[in-house]
């Protein structure tokens, strides 16, 4: 058994004793680690999940279009508060944390439901991790020299938390910046999400790294921050670990 729980990105390896399984919902296709196969069920959450957030979106178009936040709205749906508040932390538009925040709700429903007591949802490259061993997540950066050769390593102490990556060279995901791909860890998943879309927007030169750090110490619950930009580096948080592959 390896030490590590493996967490691919793209889905292209996984070196760990979990049930791999792939749910794919309209815009939704998740890659699931969990205790046993649980498609059936998770293809279920995912339509629930969605139902509101999509009549929520029919009502308030402006949610779909905003690339900065929104007004808080007491009677929208706990998925909407969800994202609404990520966007807030962030200041980006609430969609910018979309992926993170459905990965989120999957797996804490999967958890709560008791069909299993680790699982790992990963949406688009954004994860919610929930694992009883530590995490190895490849980063994917583009051409940078850096991607496919280095991993982030999460503490399982630091979990449940969300591992989320914008890039503006990888992806169908907007981003402002040139960073071949900014990956945030934070204890809430739609949060990492909109973060990464955050940080990513300000970085077009390595000079723009500063900018970042100074945004990421005002954050409250941020694990950490790794950025790639051609052959420069950046890491933010005494949590993470970087690993050669």
């Amino acid at each position: 058994m390896n030490k590590y729980s493996g967490i691919p990105f793209y889905r292209t390896i996984s070196s760990t004793p979990l049930k791999a399984f792939r749910v794919v919902y309209k815009e939704t296709d998740l890659f699931v680690l969990a205790e046993k196969d649980l498609t059936s069920e998770t293809l279920s959450l995912v339509r629930d999940i969605r139902l509101p957030l999509e009549a929520y979106i029919l009502k308030n178009p402006q949610f779909l279009k905003s690339l900065e936040p929104l007004p808080e709205d007491s009677r929208a749906p706990e998925i909407v508060k969800t994202m609404l508040r990520a966007a807030s932390i962030a200041g980006v538009g609430p969609m910018a944390g979309v992926a993170g925040a459905i990965a989120e709700k999957v797996g804490r429903a999967l958890l709560e439901k008791r069909l299993t007591s680790q699982v790992a949802v990963e949406n688009g490259g954004d994860i919610f991790l929930a694992l009883k061993k530590d995490a190895k997540v490849a980063l994917f950066a583009g051409d940078s020299p850096f991607s496919g050769k280095i991993a982030l390593v999460i503490k399982s102490k630091f979990m449940p938390c969300g591992v989320c990556t914008s890039s503006a060279k990888v992806g169908h995901s907007l981003s402002l910046g040139t960073a071949d791909a900014v990956t945030v860890v934070h204890k809430d998943t739609a949060t990492a999400d909109a973060l990464a879309t955050s940080f990513g927007n300000v970085l077009n030169t390595p000079d723009d790294f500063k900018k970042v750090a100074t945004k990421a110490e005002k954050v409250r619950d941020l694990l950490g921050i790794v950025a790639v930009m051609k052959d420069k580096i950046f890491v933010f948080g005494k949590t993470l670990k970087i690993e050669s592959i």
